[in-house]
């Protein structure tokens, strides 16, 4: 079969899809919002600053060369063509639309029933919520320039290639997809293993390789503006829609039962999280509640297509409890993860990924029976493979990466720039002028 396929789009899908697409988009600036909260506040700026740079670097890397290696035909059982769709090549389609050869196909190329540009964007936002993910890991003390760089090389040999493995199917952009959609045919829906188990190791990776911040555990790193982390996380739940009913790819029975599923995960992980933090501390907080919405939503992304409402709420009860549990891993290893990227995205990816093992049913979209289904364990050894595979890819070439750019331009901001704030030494600029209430800028910044 030849690729692109030349045909007629489906108006409802195309529509839905375009839709998902900015919603998709949407989680990055919640994203920097969540982050942006939890840190002091002379490093907001540089925060917020690191998720909105994945916009602009990821997109330019996607359209050049990151949709062909992750979405061309695959070489090797390890990544798509980077020539065939090279500077998005074929893609558009006005050579089909302004023919008059009575010989040529009608329409324009489609990636199953919507526009193959749909799909294109569509899969951009994921790889640049991906990318932005890793820097909760390494707040306060990574330069602003070696971010960048790392970004751009860890998109273009982890992201891209991991999601030719996980999201690349059979005849949807090229005749052969990757090993794990196609070959084992391990279930994960949305990026359970592409964006938050590749993400979390690497943030762990990168925190390791970065080092401590200065005073930390024994100095508290207060969020700053919690209600900016609410409203991050209100804006990752909205957005999240578009990241799992968008991945139905199409306005279908998929999409509505995926957004059910994740609605109703999300919720219970939020209990679960203050019930935890009511037992552990005697206060449930609301930056137990945010990060309790986000464990939720991380672990229902690779599942929600496989469970019903029992294993939505096992999943949503689990992943928020043991997320709540392993964001104390930090303190008793001593890995300095700033905003608890390994603690939600690394072990909630594993524990929804693993989960569709135990509690995926028949019922479901995926059609799929896990071992409390009466479906053995096969599944289950399916989901590890997937899981693990992605993550030691990750862990491995992070290392690489990191240590290259550690003993060449540096990772970490200077002594003085770290106490001074990453606003001030990396950008220049301040988020709060409070010369208004008496004292300097640059003063009341430090102490804040």
């Amino acid at each position: 079969m030849a690729f692109p396929v030349i045909g007629a789009p489906d108006a409802g899908d195309t529509a839905w899809l375009l839709t998902a697409s900015a919603l998709v988009l949407l989680m990055t600036p919640g994203l920097a919002f969540f982050y942006g909260g939890m840190v002091r506040g002379k490093n907001v700026l540089n925060m917020i600053m690191m998720s909105i740079s994945a916009m602009g670097l990821v997109t330019i890397l996607w359209c050049l060369y990151g949709f062909s290696v992750a979405f061309g035909e695959d070489k090797g059982n390890f990544f798509g063509d980077p020539l065939q769709y090279f500077g998005l090549k074929g893609v558009f389609g006005g050579q089909y639309l302004a023919t008059t050869d009575p010989e040529a196909p009608a329409g324009i190329p489609l990636a199953g029933t919507i526009p193959l540009s749909v799909f294109v964007a569509f899969q951009l936002m994921f790889a640049i919520i991906t990318v932005a993910l890793i820097s909760g890991a390494v707040a306060d003390r990574l330069k602003f320039g070696s971010w960048l760089l790392f970004a751009g090389i860890w998109v273009t040999v982890v992201y891209f290639p991991v999601a030719h493995w996980v999201f690349a199917f059979d005849g949807v952009t090229a005749e052969n997809g990757g090993w794990i959609a196609s070959g084992i045919k391990a279930i994960d829906f949305a990026g359970g293993t592409a964006v938050h188990i590749n993400a979390g190791v690497a943030g762990l990776v990168l925190a390791v390789v970065l080092g401590k911040r200065k005073g930390w555990p024994k100095t508290p790193f207060r969020p700053h503006n919690l209600p900016f982390v609410m409203l991050g996380a209100g804006l990752l739940w909205f957005g999240w829609y578009g990241f799992n009913a968008g991945s139905a790819v199409g306005a279908n029975g998929i999409a509505g039962a995926t957004f059910l599923t994740t609605t109703i995960a999300t919720a219970a992980a939020m209990l679960a999280w203050l019930l935890v933090e009511r037992l552990r501390d005697g206060h449930p907080t609301s930056l137990g509640a945010a990060s309790g919405i986000v464990a939720g939503l991380v672990a229902i992304t690779p599942a929600c297509s496989s469970v019903n409402v029992v294993g939505a709420l096992a999943i949503g009860i689990v992943s928020g409890a043991l997320c709540a549990l392993a964001v104390g891993l930090k303190f008793r290893f001593g890995f300095d993860d700033s905003l608890d990227v390994v603690g939600v995205h690394l072990v909630g990816g594993l524990v929804g990924t693993l989960m569709v093992g135990l509690v995926a049913t028949a019922e479901a979209p995926a059609a799929v029976d896990g071992l409390f289904y009466g479906g053995g364990v096969e599944q289950l050894k399916l989901q590890a493979v997937g899981a693990f595979a992605v993550l030691a890819y990750s862990l491995v070439v992070t290392a690489v990466i990191a240590y290259a750019i550690k003993f060449t331009i540096g990772l970490r901001a200077s002594e003085e720039a770290e106490s001074a704030g990453l606003d001030e030494s990396e950008h220049a600029e301040t988020a709060y002028d409070f010369t208004a209430v008496g004292g300097t800028a640059r003063s009341l910044v430090k102490e804040a």
